[in-house]
């Protein structure tokens, strides 16, 4: 593989920089070279957080250009939208959106409108027709009582559907090293219900 391009992007809190650490731990471990970067500024404020990862046999720049993520996960659905142009069907990129939404304080303060989930939906084929949705959040609230490691879900999801060139196993290391120990066995579990979930949302079911 010469160089596999991510985008993780969701809000403060959703633990998108976690996600980012044991995905470029992994790689490293898997033996590729690795470069990431991240907004770190409004992790802790309920605003957006993009990450970038990029890993292959030799990688220059931490950034992803714009048409050049094989891979976007997104935590929120607008926070999907934001990241869209990043996406690109000759580079044959696939969304993986977790419905769950998180109003963004310009919407009641500015009087704006949060798009619907097919709105969202509609505008993502634009920039690519392999479009995942699926409720994370849901599944893992109604699994362990909490939404906190939807991301481990989420990666979870990614790894058993080959959305990732990563080997299982180096994932787990990954958790295990960045997971505080007090958490790692919820995480695990998690972890391993997203690989065996099948279902995602069609369209109609926005």
């Amino acid at each position: 593989m010469k160089e596999f391009n991510m985008i993780t992007i969701g809000v403060g809190g959703q633990g998108i920089l976690t996600m980012m650490r044991i995905i470029a731990e992994s790689a490293l471990k898997q033996g590729y070279d690795v470069k990431t970067s991240e907004l770190h500024g409004l992790a802790q404020r309920g605003g957006s957080v993009p990450c970038h990862i990029r890993f292959g046999k030799k990688i220059y720049s931490p950034l992803v250009m714009e048409g050049e993520a094989h891979l976007i996960i997104a935590l929120e659905p607008l926070e999907a939208l934001r990241a869209c142009y990043f996406g690109s069907n000759q580079n044959d990129t696939t969304f993986l959106v977790n419905n769950y939404k998180i109003i963004p304080i310009s919407v009641p303060i500015m009087k704006e409108k949060y798009p619907s989930l097919n709105k969202i939906f509609e505008n993502l084929k634009h920039f690519s027709s392999k479009v995942i949705v699926i409720n994370a959040s849901e599944i893992v609230k109604k699994e362990i009582g909490s939404i906190t490691p939807t991301n481990i879900y989420m990666l979870g999801y990614a790894i058993s559907k080959d959305l990732i060139p990563l080997k299982r196993e180096f994932i787990l290391e990954g958790i295990e090293e960045i997971i505080p120990e007090k958490y790692l066995d919820v995480n695990i579990r998690v972890f391993e219900l997203g690989e065996s979930t099948t279902q995602t949302l069609s369209q109609d079911e926005f």
